[in-house]
């Protein structure tokens, strides 16, 4: 009897082992049969741009002139800049540094010596414009107006990307549905995603006023308008819509 039980457990074992087995086979027979998920890879580009106010005029001042001596020249150009940078610290509001100096050569036929030229300029930036154009308009009596430009100072670009990342992922989003749909897909998934961005200013638009009299010691100030930036944040990326 118990050389019985003992061949029954043997045989039972067995079984058990061999069912197990074909549990196994089954299962892996039923995973290869069922086919792997299949993916469409899509490019999509998406953006978010909006017209922020530009806060910061940047200006650059000139003077030019001639003189047979070039030290005779240089201290007539240097006492012209100083003057305007002594000007320059009455207007709190404006910031002012010195900017481009050079002399050099002017030739006559024959390439002898005729005398010579120099310039130099001031550069301005202010977040005033009041306080700019006031400046400029008492400038302008001893020099010219090289450039005048408007932007958006960085706080503020900084602060409208930051809402437009948001806006311009959401876009994405939206059109990766819309992918999704046209291609039937059960579901996608964002394989790679890259974000820029980057702005536009129109030509800066100013009014330049007239003398107030016939040699008078200052000129009007111009009228400023300093417009908008389009600030724009693009992204594009690639993603995965399941078949």
């Amino acid at each position: 009897m118990p050389f019985l039980a003992f061949f029954v457990g043997v045989i039972m074992s067995v079984m058990k082992w061999l069912l197990f087995a074909a549990s196994l086979s089954l299962a892996g027979n039923a995973a290869a049969a069922e086919p792997a998920p299949r993916y469409s890879v899509v490019e999509l580009q998406a953006e978010a741009q909006r017209e922020v106010a530009n806060d910061t005029l940047n200006a650059s001042l000139y003077v030019e002139m001639n003189d047979a001596n070039p030290a005779t020249l240089a201290s007539a150009i240097n006492r012209s800049v100083n003057e305007a940078l002594r000007m320059a610290k009455d207007h709190k509001g404006v910031r002012v540094r010195s900017g481009g100096n050079q002399t050099y050569p002017v030739y006559a036929k024959g390439n002898a010596l005729q005398g010579w030229r120099g310039r130099a300029e001031i550069r301005i930036e202010s977040r005033d414009f009041q306080e700019a154009s006031g400046l400029i308009g008492k400038l302008q009596a001893g020099m010219q107006l090289g450039s005048l430009g408007f932007s958006v100072s960085p706080e503020a670009r900084r602060l409208a990307e930051n809402e437009l990342i948001v806006e311009a992922v959401a876009a994405f989003k939206a059109r990766a549905e819309i992918v999704k749909g046209a291609l039937s897909g059960r579901g996608y998934k964002i394989q790679r995603l890259n974000v820029n961005s980057g702005s536009s200013a129109p030509p800066p638009r100013f009014a330049m006023a007239r003398a107030l009299s016939a040699g008078a010691p200052e000129v009007a100030a111009p009228d400023l308008a300093g417009g908008v930036s389009m600030v724009t944040v693009n992204v594009g990326g690639a993603i995965e819509v399941l078949d």
